[in-house]
């Protein structure tokens, strides 16, 4: 049957029937919807994990059993997987284990765009790469052929178009493969030293025989045809490069990017002209090329940042580019805000009013960072707050202690915040953690975590208690506030800061667009009380506007949180 499939929703349907019994994930933006569309199927087990590294150790112990199994993640969280990554390419495998990671060229929703290609090289794992849904699908079906054969984890390689875009695949049903039982090996699956070092040459092996098997296979393909210029090429570049090109263009596809080809791409080479290589981000494949002794038009003429167009690639390669129209400059900028109320505005308002130095952390609310409020001055990566406040202020002592604050999640706190919590509790540092606990994983689309209570499917689970957690890690101090009071807010800021030990705060509202979040009604202006001060500007709240020198709210926005009515001193803001 053919159906119009998201590339996530089809790798998801490529897992399903290539006989995958556990994902283990984490979200991340852009690859989230591959375990949201995998859950749906009910012979899969699917699970949200508190972080990467434990999604691929789930999925390699599931693999061990002797079941197919696969995680997901976002390209900075391969980092934060990358010591089981590296390692479990010396054990290898025993059923498929497949490993999606999807890169964020131009960083849509992300801090950086690195080039997962480079874990791939690193760790000497396979990575496959697909150019539309239809391959997404039939790629992560070989994959775990792949791994089988080869004895190796496989990387999926997916991107923000490719994961995002839509084309047409064709579905088939699921086949289950043949039984792989656990038979113990220590020497395979032990890796201390003198086991991993005899591992290491299998691994060397494998690379070689993958090499070959890159030569010649599914993943790879040539499309021969003027050869004025040849374009080797792979994932949504290969896209463009037919739209720019043309369909009679000679086009060399990689859609295996490690092991890369020699004898393919030197075959190809020698029957064209020019040769260009196409690819986003860094210059993986045209090294490659180099290093085989081939001239190639490269990262000299494309760039070596951000996203891939059409038209970019036309323009930088001189070839016409179609007229079209822009929106021109007139437009006004529409920056990222936090939501009509969101819980995190009251606390981020309190901070800056109190001159608080944030160190922040990776989520919905690093838009703290964003004027009006402007009260986060650091984001690193996930659990990065914790860890910086210990050491920012084991460098500075009082003279930071006083007015400085870590702000993280609660599904980023139990991705990585712990382990720097633990640290401030152990080594002492007078630090100020606020837990900002929204009751869901906010940033990639309100999925369940740890302390929601709720597992991937929406069932009862086992709960994480903040406050009990906070305690047994050794702080006294731990004290919840709601942030639509800004009175509360107030009072714990100053108290914790001012306390001569490391303290917890949690700032817990859910967030405002949970379906089971009930609303008050949306809060009015006075015009006559109204005297265009705009102190409830300083919230930065989508709601608030001001016309004619008078406050107006969007009743279509607002959900009559109260926090700025709050701040005006005329009654002019009403429920």
């Amino acid at each position: 049957m053919k159906e119009l499939m998201l590339g996530n929703k089809a790798l998801a349907r490529g897992l399903y029937e290539a006989g995958c019994s556990v994902v283990s994930s984490y979200p991340g933006t852009p690859s989230t919807e591959v375990t949201e569309e995998a859950v749906k199927y009910d012979e899969i087990y699917c699970e949200w994990a508190p972080n990467e590294k434990v999604a691929l150790e789930v999925a390699f112990g599931a693999s061990l059993a002797g079941k197919r199994s696969f995680c997901g993640m976002k390209h900075v969280g391969l980092n934060v997987a990358a010591d089981p990554l590296f390692t479990c390419s010396y054990t290898g495998v025993n059923a498929g284990l497949v490993i999606c990671v999807a890169d964020d060229a131009g960083m849509h929703s992300s801090q950086n765009e690195q080039d997962s290609r480079h874990h791939a090289i690193a760790s000497k794992i396979p990575m496959l790469e697909p150019a539309d849904s239809s391959e997404a699908l039939e790629f992560a079906k070989a994959a775990y052929e792949l791994s089988e054969e080869f004895d190796t984890p496989v990387l999926m390689k997916m991107c923000t178009r490719i994961a995002h875009s839509q084309s047409v695949v064709e579905t088939g049903e699921r086949v289950m493969p043949a039984e792989r039982p656990y038979v113990k090996n220590i020497a395979k699956y032990v890796m201390m030293p003198g086991n991993a070092i005899r591992r290491h040459p299998v691994v060397e092996e494998r690379t070689r025989k993958l090499t070959e098997y890159a030569e010649n296979c599914m993943f790879n393909r040539v499309e021969m045809g003027d050869t004025a210029i040849g374009i080797i090429t792979s994932s949504t570049s290969y896209q463009y490069a037919k739209e720019v090109f043309g369909e009679n263009a000679s086009i060399l596809k990689l859609g295996m990017v490690n092991p890369l080809p020699v004898k393919l791409i030197l075959d190809f080479a020698a029957k064209v002209e020019k040769l260009v290589v196409i690819e986003e981000l860094d210059p993986i494949i045209e090294n490659h090329c180099r290093q085989l002794g081939l001239t190639v038009t490269g990262k000299d003429a494309l760039p070596v940042c951000g996203e891939f167009s059409q038209n970019l690639i036309a323009e930088k390669l001189g070839v016409p580019v179609p007229a079209y129209h822009t929106l021109g400059e007139t437009l006004p900028g529409r920056p990222p805000v936090m939501c009509a109320g969101c819980p995190h505005r009251g606390l981020f308002y309190t901070l800056a009013k109190n001159k608080c130095t944030v160190l922040g952390d990776i989520g919905c609310y690093t838009l703290g960072a964003v004027a009006p409020l402007s009260a986060m001055e650091m984001t690193l990566c996930m659990g990065a707050s914790v860890s910086a406040i210990h050491g920012f202020n084991k460098a500075l002592g009082a003279e930071s202690e006083g007015k400085t604050v870590a702000v993280i999640g609660d599904s980023t706190f139990m991705h990585s915040g712990m382990t720097g919590l633990a640290n401030i509790a152990y080594n002492q540092s007078n630090s100020t953690v606020i837990i900002l606990d929204n009751s869901i994983t906010g940033m990639t689309g309100h999925q369940q975590n740890p302390t929601t209570g709720y597992n991937i499917k929406g069932d009862p689970a086992g709960k994480i208690d903040l406050e009990s957690l906070c305690r047994a890690m050794g702080f006294n101090r731990v004290v919840v506030v709601d942030p639509y009071d800004l009175a509360a807010c107030d009072k714990a800021v100053k108290e914790e800061l001012a306390a001569a030990e490391p303290s917890v705060i949690i700032s817990r509202r859910p967030c405002a667009l949970l379906k089971y979040v009930k609303h008050n009604p949306p809060y009015h202006v006075d015009a006559e009380k109204c005297v265009g001060c705009k102190s409830c500007m300083r919230l930065g709240c989508p709601a608030i506007s001001i016309k004619d020198k008078k406050a107006v709210i969007d009743n279509t926005q607002c959900v009559g949180c109260g926090v700025c009515a709050q701040l005006c001193k005329f009654d002019a803001l009403q429920a």
